[in-house]
């Protein structure tokens, strides 16, 4: 068995995927998580492609990737070169509305999207991996969380920063006691 440090991420992305779905007992979840778990490729729509987007996109172009949306063509213009294949939309309405094949989707909008893409892409039957902040307000939260328990889906939400060294050094430090009692944390 593998310890927590040399796992790779999408090894514990894979797991938790599978266990996420085995607790559900959601049975389509539950074979379409067995499927990740066994290497095959998802079938993925990219709901915003520039900037944090391009970044996202790096982490899953080993997937099929069958569908960007991008409101703005000059931002997500690398992800159109990379990816030629697939088809390109403006709204991601219509890419999910349009691809019946998609089975999960990638959501690196302004922050102003992601609940309202997000709940789409769940309303659908696709797992979601959202990039920070979730949503704007504690309700749109609360209302992806409804979703998603609703519907059974795989949820994520982009949290990169702290799984970084330098944020778990810094509440190693904190926690020693070393720069002595912080009372008020500004970030």
């Amino acid at each position: 068995m593998q310890t927590v440090s040399s796992k790779t991420r999408r090894q514990f992305l894979r797991e938790t995927a599978t266990l996420a779905a085995g607790m559900s007992l959601n049975w389509p979840v539950v074979s379409q998580a067995a499927k990740v778990a066994r290497g095959d490729k998802l079938t993925i729509g990219i709901i915003g492609a520039g900037g944090r987007g391009w970044d996202n996109l790096q982490e899953v172009q080993s997937e099929h990737i069958v569908a960007i949306a991008d409101v703005d063509d000059e931002r997500a213009s690398e992800a159109f070169k990379k990816f030629p294949d697939a088809i390109r939309y403006r709204d991601f309405r219509k890419m999910l509305d349009n691809e019946r094949s998609l089975e999960a989707v990638v959501v690196s909008t302004p922050d102003h999207v992601h609940a309202t893409a997000a709940i789409a892409a769940m309303r659908r039957g696709l797992h979601v991996y959202c990039e920070k902040p979730l949503a704007r307000t504690i309700y749109e939260a609360r209302r992806m969380r409804e979703v998603a328990k609703e519907t059974g889906v795989v949820t994520q939400m982009g949290q990169q920063g702290h799984a970084l060294e330098g944020s778990r050094r810094a509440v190693e430090v904190v926690r020693s006691g070393a720069i002595g009692d912080v009372h008020e944390l500004h970030v």
